[in-house]
């Protein structure tokens, strides 16, 4: 019996000092941060660009909608915006619905067809 009893506590000597609870949570921490500055701050920063973009449509601006549609702005409430989309034809859209300025739209894609050009 004595010969069991020896092996236990050599076991639990050979295990030495248990570790610092703070250690062993370092790589969790370290993951939120790295998810921190990679996905969530990303993200709350282009959604606070998004809604100073809402916020400053003017009427008569020229945009155009995440479902494709171009227009120029007639008129706007807090939630709703008023699209001319031709001569007498308005249409009405979620503010949250426009994706951006039209003009912006027409600038990005320039340079690619001056590049097919050349």
């Amino acid at each position: 019996m004595d010969f069991l009893m020896n092996s236990a506590f050599a076991q639990a000597s050979a295990a030495g000092p248990t570790p610092n609870p703070v250690m062993q949570f370092l790589p969790f921490i370290l993951i939120f941060f790295v998810f921190y500055f990679l996905m969530i701050r990303p993200q709350k920063k282009k959604l606070q660009q998004e809604q100073t973009f809402l916020n400053n449509l003017a009427k008569g601006d020229e945009i155009y909608t995440k479902s494709g549609i171009l227009g120029k702005i007639a008129g706007q409430t807090d939630k709703i915006v008023t699209l001319e989309i031709s001569d007498g034809v308005k249409i009405k859209v979620l503010k949250g619905q426009v994706a951006g300025l039209a003009q912006k739209l027409f600038e990005q894609t320039a340079p690619k067809a001056e590049l097919a050009k050349k």
